[in-house]
């Protein structure tokens, strides 16, 4: 019986994943350099205002997520990035899915600016948890930790084009 009642809950979920995936994506730019993430703090809507964030938006009709995520970077932060991999599982939120992708900058990149933000801060991996985190990127702070643990240990060219 125990069986039955775990296989039937696993074909729901797997139901669910399959509903969200075909519906809106969402996409969170990790970037790193130096052993450190960029993190942005929302300006809008009222209800998130002030907490941080993983730059990032919706993915077009027709674009790639890789494309979303070099797009956004652009539009948010003045800058080029190109994705080089996910981070983390696919999480849930109100417009659909967020997938997280990891990026570096593009070869001659601009600095980022809070384009779309009312302030910008590289964070290492001790001050994660320092930050009011919007609740989705919350949800993928042990894995950026363990990137940023990773990258720092690299030493300080790591995440440099």
């Amino acid at each position: 019986m125990v069986l039955r009642l775990f296989a039937a809950r696993a074909e729901v979920l797997a139901e669910r994943v399959a509903a969200l995936a075909e519906g809106t994506v969402v996409v969170a730019t990790a970037l790193v350099r130096d052993g450190r993430v960029l993190a942005a703090r929302r300006s809008r809507p009222p209800e998130l205002a002030g907490r941080w964030e993983l730059p990032g938006g919706q993915v077009e009709p027709g674009e790639s997520e890789p494309d979303a995520v070099a797009r956004e970077c652009r539009e948010e932060l003045g800058t080029a990035v190109r994705a080089t991999g996910r981070l983390s599982t696919d999480l849930p939120i109100a417009p659909g899915l967020l997938r997280v992708h990891r990026a570096e900058f593009a070869p001659g990149a601009a600095e980022p600016q809070p384009l779309d933000h009312s302030e910008l801060r590289w964070v290492g991996p001790g001050e994660l948890a320092e930050l009011d985190w919007v609740d989705a990127d919350r949800a993928v702070l042990g894995d950026l930790r363990e990137v940023l643990t990773v990258a720092d240990q690299a030493g300080p060219a790591a995440g440099r084009s």
